[in-house]
């Protein structure tokens, strides 16, 4: 769903990409949050060598890394409430290499307290996208209270 068709969610996805913008770590890896609606996040990053292990690949970290963000991202946009991970379970099913890495996490159950998300991660060589890893994660919906205590919330 766009912002066009939910104008509830502007407001929402203002102040994400505000937060996002704050993320000293998103900067440091280069990562860019390339497309966010109402229960998705997208973000990507492009392949530098301070991103790589010892074989050239993508290191397991940086895929670690979307799953969290993203996913923590993506549950953010359901209520507009601020969002921390509470815990992720990643399979990293073969090796990233490639010209870019992009995650895509959903929703699968958005709630008050806590949210289900589902992430996948793909490696783009060529143009093609090749399945690197899948993740389920739970995300800590924060109360105003709690979030308003925190300098920087996560999205």
């Amino acid at each position: 769903m766009r912002a066009e068709a939910d104008p509830e969610f502007a407001p929402i996805a203002e102040r994400i990409h505000a937060n996002v913008g704050r993320q000293g770590f998103m900067n440091l890896v280069g990562a860019e949050l390339s497309e966010l609606s109402r229960g998705t996040c997208t973000i990507a990053v492009e392949r530098r060598p301070e991103l790589l292990q010892q074989h050239g690949f993508f290191h397991g970290g940086v895929t670690a890394f979307l799953v969290d963000n993203a996913t923590t991202i993506a549950a953010a946009t359901s209520r507009g409430q601020a969002a921390l991970t509470a815990e992720y379970k990643l399979n990293l099913l073969s090796p990233a290499v490639g010209e870019k890495l992009i995650c895509r996490a959903k929703v699968i159950k958005p709630g008050r307290q806590v949210a289900v998300v589902a992430a996948d991660v793909f490696c783009v060589s060529d143009g093609v996208e090749k399945h690197t890893a899948t993740a389920l994660a739970s995300i800590a919906m924060l109360s105003e209270d709690v979030a308003g205590k925190m300098k920087s919330p996560a999205a």
